[in-house]
This record gives C-alpha cells, structure tokens and sequence, in this order.
C-alpha cells in the first residue's frame, strides 16, 4: 500500500517537474535570445537540471506501481545512477546560481567584466562532470552497491549507506553550508541598502523600499524551501548510517526522499516570481499560445473576410 502511495505521488510529481521547468527554460530561452544576459544561463541550467530529475524519476513510477516488477541490477545501478547525477546537478546549480547573485551585488560595477562567456561554460560544464562523478560514483568503485538482490529497484536497494554518508559529508553539506552564507550575506548587504534608502525617505527625496523587502523575503524564502527539501533526508541518512535500527527505512527511502524531489518543483515556481523579467516571458508565451489557439479556432468554424471560403460538398454529392 505504502508503495502504491509513492507510485502515485511520483505519478504526479514528475510531470509537474518537467511541465514547469521546462516553461521556465522556454522563457529564460526568449530573454537570453532578447538581452543576451549571461546570468540567465544558470537559471537555466537551474531548469535543466530540474527537468532531468523530473525525467529520471519518472522511470520508477512503474516499479513503485507494480511491485513484481524487478528490472535487472546493472541497470537499476544506472537508473539510480543518472538520478542521483541529475539532484546532484540541482543542488550544485542551485548554489551557483547563490555565488553569481552575490557577486553581482558584491561587485555590481565589474559583474559584466568578470562574468565572460567563456568563465559560464567552463563553471557549467565543470558543475555537471562534478555531478556526474558523484551520482556514478559506485560505478567507479564497485565497493558502494550492494549485492544484487531480487527486489524493487532504490537508491538503498543498489547503493550502501556509506555512500550516502560520503555524498552529505563531501557534498551535501559542504554545498549547503555555503548557498547558505552566500543568501545570509546577501540579505546582510540588502538589509544595509534598506537603511540607506529609507534614510533618503526620511530626506523627501526618494520613494519606497517594497522592492528591496521583496528581495529579502524571496531570498528567505529560497534558503527555507531548499534546507525543508533536503536537509531532512541526509540527515536521516546519516542516522541510518550510524544506527541501522534507529530509524525506519522506508520513510528515509520513499517520503523523505519525494520531499527532497519537491525541491524541482519549487525552484522553478520560485525563480519565476523572483523574476519579473522571466515571468513577463511566461505570460507572453501564454498569450501568444491563447490568441493561436482563438486564430485556429475561429480559421476553422469562420472564414475571415477577404478570404474563399471552401467550397462545400454534400452527402449527396458524395453518394453520387
């Protein structure tokens, strides 16, 4: 029963991941191809990476439905493996994206000079072969799978625990340690710049800081969503480490686990209201779509004036 719950859950869940990143991706596409900003390519490879865990994920659905179903251990070991490498390429993305964000507040007047095409490439292209080592890591040392045995295909079921702890210890924590101060510092400088302005208001020469509040809460809002997601799940990972009997397995392997995936769904909703420029392209696209729709629709019932129309043929004719 508690499997069929995850299965639908996943069911769910996984074309919500890819439906919403990669809206988020087609509209982060038109603004780059519109202002060229560099920035938005880790945005996008926020999306990317998003829409890969969506799409790795969504292989499990059937084993998590039918439980007799138990594919082959080499490639349930690979299953595992790419969804593994794509979370792992959302979190790295994810704190990215943190580090580029405080340097441009760090150091708004040299951001352009520093932030070259050819320094995002080799950061992205460096994010996902850091990614890949991790999420193949037991590929590359046999050690960290288990021995194959006839059950349902899971991170827990191919991988030992050390590997977990290896993965939060070397990177987990280290990455969230760091997304963490980079977005506390940031609120710092923002909090400062909240003083400033409103001391110009107190001055008559300036109006409102909702903008800057915004920032602020938004970026509250990213640090709370990304550690609720995560956080618990490699912690009681590390606990199933250490004790084995301490906690239940399958709320670390199937729940906790579909709280961290949430996190794929939450980054592209939040990056989008975050940004005004990225949203904007969203409801463009939508309109765009809506008024192609309305054009076909009424192309097919009415022909527009000026036009033939087609001319008809009747059942007699045709019986003829």
């Amino acid at each position: 029963m508690a499997s069929l719950a995850v299965g639908i859950i996943l069911a769910v869940l996984a074309p919500l991941i890819i439906t919403a990143n990669v809206l988020v991706a087609i509209a982060l596409l038109r603004l780059i191809w519109k202002t060229g900003y560099k920035g938005h390519y880790f945005v996008l490879n926020l999306a990317a990476a998003d829409a890969l865990v969506g799409l790795s994920v969504a292989g499990l659905i059937r084993d998590e439905l039918f439980e007799r179903s138990h594919p082959p251990h080499m490639f349930c070991v690979l299953r595992m493996a790419f969804v593994t490498t794509s979370s792992a390429a959302s979190i790295l993305s994810l704190t990215l994206v943190a580090c580029y964000r405080h340097l441009a507040i760090r150091k708004p007047f040299h951001y352009h000079q520093l932030v070259t095409g050819m320094r995002v490439g080799l950061h992205l292209v460096g994010l996902w072969l850091l990614a890949g080592i991790v999420g193949f890591l037991p590929l590359l040392i046999p050690g960290f799978q288990k021995i194959p045995l006839e059950e349902k295909c899971s991170f827990f079921g191919v991988f030992h625990l050390r590997y977990m702890l290896i993965v939060s210890c070397m990177g987990f924590f280290p990455a969230l340690f760091l997304f963490i101060y980079l977005y506390c510092d940031m609120l710092k400088i923002a909090s400062v710049h909240v003083q400033q302005i409103r001391e110009v208001e107190r001055a008559g020469l300036a109006r409102g800081t909702t903008s800057d509040m915004k920032a602020m809460r938004t970026v509250a809002m990213l640090i709370g969503c990304f550690v609720l997601s995560w956080l618990p799940f490699f912690i009681a990972g590390i606990v199933q480490t250490v004790c084995t009997e301490c906690f239940p397995y399958r709320v670390l392997e199937s729940y906790l686990w579909l709280l961290g995936l949430c996190n794929s769904l939450l980054n592209p909703l939040l990056y989008s209201y975050w940004q005004k420029d990225v949203r904007r392209q969203l409801s463009q696209l939508a309109a765009g779509v809506k008024r192609k729709a309305l054009r076909v629709g009424k192309g097919c019932c009415f022909p527009s004036r000026g036009t033939k129309s087609i001319p008809t043929v009747s059942c007699l004719q045709l019986q003829d």
